[in-house]
C-alpha cells in the first residue's frame, strides 16, 4: 500500500522533517505509561511532569535524540524479597517527545515521585530578508549558488 503524505504539495519545500516528526509522533503515543502533564510556565517555559512512583533518579535516564526528548526508566528487581501480593509492578518503559527545533531542555529533578523536565523555548527574532533580483541578460539565467568546500 502506497503512503499518502500530508506535505506532498509543490507550495511546501523542505518540510520532511515535519514528516518524520509526525511518524515518531505516530510511534509513541500508544502506550500511556507512565502519566505525564505538559504545562506552560510562562511565555517561553514549559514543564513535563511525569508520575514515576517507585522510581530513583538512578533507575531513570533523560536522553535528547535527533530533536526527541526520551526519558527511560527501569527498576531492578530484589530478587531477595518474597511477595505475598505483587500489586505493584517494577516495569520498565520509554516515554518519547518530540521537541520543536530550538526547544532546550533547562533540567530535570526528581521530586516525590514526579520527574519534573523543564524545557525553555529561546525567544525569536523574525528573520526579513531582501533577496536581490538579478537583471542580466533579461533574467533568463539562474544564478548557482557557491558553497564552501571541505
Amino acid at each position: 500500500m502506497t503512503r499518502v503524505s500530508l506535505f506532498n504539495s509543490p507550495l511546501l519545500l523542505g518540510f520532511e522533517h515535519f514528516e518524520r516528526a509526525l511518524e515518531r509522533i505516530s510511534k509513541t503515543a500508544s502506550d500511556g505509561y507512565p502519566p505525564y502533564n505538559v504545562e506552560q510556565v510562562d511565555g517561553h517555559r514549559l514543564r513535563i511532569t511525569l508520575a514515576v512512583a517507585g522510581f530513583a533518579a538512578d533507575d531513570l535516564e533523560v536522553q535528547i535524540e535527533d530533536n526527541q526528548l526520551v526519558i527511560r526508566g527501569k527498576q531492578q528487581d530484589d530478587d531477595d524479597k518474597v511477595y505475598l501480593h505483587r500489586g505493584i509492578a517494577a516495569r520498565q518503559f520509554q516515554r518519547s517527545f518530540v521537541l520543536a527545533e530550538g526547544i532546550e531542555v533547562a533540567g530535570a529533578a526528581l521530586d516525590n515521585g514526579l520527574l519534573h523536565i523543564e524545557l525553555a523555548r529561546p525567544v525569536s527574532e523574525p528573520d526579513v530578508r531582501t533577496i536581490r533580483i538579478d537583471t542580466r541578460n533579461g533574467g533568463a539565467s539562474v544564478p548557482t549558488i557557491k558553497t564552501k568546500e571541505r
